[in-house]
């Protein structure tokens, strides 16, 4: 696996950072983008500090934050450089987490313990939508014997477990 650092973290990468409240920014800072945005590189990781998180470039951030941050309000999140994953790789190194009580879905980057089935980002996105769609129309499910929630939870579970498409796994429900 490709490791990252302050020489290529910002190269079509995925990663999640945990919103700092205590850090403060020093005046020589490692970099300072276009969009104002200002990173301090540290041996472990990267302090970011910005006001927009999500789709940065050619990347995909995301923050972490407390239950009160707005967007488009400045924060300061870190990241270490483990957390960094490549999105342009057909490498899979992402799962799928589906909360059915919600009715979300969320890619999550692998980690040391798990055990899920992993996709490459591209896949993984592809299916996000496709569960997403699963969760808002329930015109799909008019042809099966099941109740809707029980066939959501079947067909998004075998989905997100498998290498199976979404109309294999369907035939299988019939």
């Amino acid at each position: 696996m490709k490791t990252h650092n302050q020489t290529n973290f910002f190269k079509h990468t995925f990663c999640e950072f945990q919103q700092v409240d205590d850090f403060q920014f020093p005046d020589k800072t490692n970099y300072k983008s276009k969009s104002e945005s200002m990173y301090f590189y540290t041996d472990e990781g990267v302090y970011r500090k910005s006001n927009h998180w999500g789709r940065v470039a050619n990347c995909r951030w995301k923050l972490i934050a407390a239950d009160n941050y707005k967007n488009q309000n400045i924060v300061i999140g870190f990241a270490k450089w483990s957390d960094f994953f490549p999105i342009n790789s057909s490498e899979k190194m992402f799962y799928i987490e589906v909360n059915f009580e919600d009715k979300t879905t969320k890619l999550q980057p692998k980690n040391n313990k798990t055990t899920n089935h992993l996709f490459s980002f591209s896949e993984a996105q592809q299916r996000i939508k496709q569960i997403k769609y699963l969760f808002k129309v329930d015109k799909w499910a008019e042809y099966y014997d099941l109740e809707i929630e029980e066939l959501r939870f079947k067909v998004i579970t075998e989905f997100i477990n498998s290498n199976k498409t979404l109309q294999e796994i369907k035939r299988m429900q019939k």
